[in-house]
């Protein structure tokens, strides 16, 4: 065991074994305790950002900090070079703290309040996004010495499971003005950024949106200003189970990405970053959970009385498994609420245990708390426990203490060579503050 930054624990082992007999060793090892677990296993990441660089050889990437932020993951991010994408001064504290250079983060959030634009200024963080007028007259009463992206909202037909144009972003018609006001304001601006939106669901949006911001590009260069960057932003998928509803792959974007980049962006001295989040964490992270509950109901339990049965035909009377868990969309699924069926269990049953249909919900007192349902599971009874793979993005960080449910507890493990990959016996360079653990 290692002693990883805040005295967190990181098992190094020469072999990892499935991923199911973990959380059943660690099972074994709770006694009476029900806390739902999580693993993560941060030689996965290291393993991601090798396949990024092999990938993506011209586009730094920025790790968007919001995504999954728990102290091992940030500090091995850190050593092993990566930069930055900030939305906020706790999440810019966070990262220099680690002794990151303040070049290496961009303050990628384009509603800042003038406190955190001056906390900005005073940390040296130069790098940020704007979209709008009033953005503009923040950053030049707080950093007028900052160097400022564009942020567009790429107009395409492409689909995306969330789309972040409705809220971030201006119409690439209005960048013209835009960059005319911070002229005036004798403000920096130093490129174009975009992001296609959260689950991108057809590669051609990165295409279209690299095009736009190639035109948008050129309006900045012929006002004077010397644009040098490219920000494309995240949507990169890293989740292990592919998504079910294409085929989309990260290999399949990076392919159609760096196409798009060589044709319009061919220039060497164009700096070309992106704001990945999922990409790196997704796949890492495992999350089981308890079930505290159990019920068996029937189509006619849901049914208000007045409801005859003989006039509904098409009422199904087939006994559904309905499992309460002691986690749930207030805890690490809180991406079930706008993506239902992301996250789908696994259970330790025999393969050929017979399934049926299942529905599970939170342990919270509210009716919106759930996971998943009409799910396939094998008959499970109350103090089993199921597991979710590929939670490493979007859980930790969102989870909250609604009904004072107990927290996850956290466990990290890593494979002894990709861990010298990062680091070795006498690196004292790190961040990490590396002690062996007796």
């Amino acid at each position: 065991m290692l002693n990883v930054g805040k005295h967190t624990l990181v098992e190094i082992l020469e072999k990892l074994s499935p991923i199911s007999k973990q959380i059943q060793e660690k099972i074994e090892n709770f006694g009476d305790d029900e806390n739902p677990i999580s693993i993560g296993n941060l030689g996965d990441i290291i393993t991601k950002h090798s396949i990024w660089q092999k990938r993506f050889p011209r586009v730094e990437p920025f790790y968007a900090v919001k995504c999954n932020d728990v102290d091992p993951v940030i500090r091995i991010l850190a050593d092993m070079g990566l930069s930055f994408d900030c939305a906020s001064k706790i999440e810019i504290q966070k990262i220099l703290e680690l002794g990151v250079d303040p070049s290496r983060i961009i303050y990628a959030n384009t509603n800042k309040p003038l406190s955190f634009i001056k906390y900005a200024a005073d940390n040296g963080v130069s790098m940020m996004t704007f979209d709008c007028e009033d953005e503009l007259i923040k950053i030049k009463k707080g950093y007028p010495d900052a160097k400022l992206v564009l942020r567009i909202s790429p107009q395409s037909n492409y689909k995306v499971k969330l789309d972040l144009g409705k809220k971030f972003g201006c119409h690439p018609m209005n960048a013209s003005k835009l960059m005319e006001m911070a002229m005036k304001l004798k403000l920096n601006v130093i490129g174009v950024s975009f992001h296609v939106g959260h689950g991108c669901l057809e590669t051609g949006a990165f295409a279209a949106a690299i095009e736009q911001s190639r035109k948008v590009f050129d309006i900045g260069l012929a006002l004077g200003f010397d644009m040098h960057l490219l920000d494309i932003g995240g949507g990169f998928p890293g989740e292990k189970i592919q998504n079910v509803e294409t085929n989309i792959t990260f290999e399949g974007i990076a392919e159609v990405a760096n196409k798009a980049l060589d044709d319009f962006f061919p220039e060497k001295d164009v700096r070309i970053i992106a704001e990945p989040g999922q990409y790196y964490v997704s796949s890492a992270f495992t999350v089981a959970v308890n079930i505290i509950t159990k019920k068996t109901i029937t189509d006619k339990d849901i049914l208000s009385p007045d409801v005859d049965l003989l006039s509904k035909p098409t009422v199904r009377n087939e006994p559904v498994r309905v499992y309460y868990v002691n986690d749930g969309i207030y805890g690490c699924f809180l991406l079930c609420l706008t993506d239902p069926g992301c996250f789908v269990p696994s259970h330790f049953k025999d393969t050929d245990a017979e399934l049926y249909t299942s529905t599970i919900w939170g342990p919270t007192c509210d009716s919106l708390d759930l996971v998943i349902e009409n799910v396939k599971l094998p008959e499970l009874t109350t103090g089993d426990w199921i597991f979710f793979k590929d939670m490493g993005a979007y859980s930790f960080t969102t989870a909250s203490s609604f009904n004072s449910m107990p927290n996850i507890k956290e466990y990290f493990i890593c494979e002894k060579r990709l861990w010298e990959q990062v680091y070795n016996a006498n690196s004292s360079e790190h961040s990490c503050k590396i002690e062996q653990n007796e």
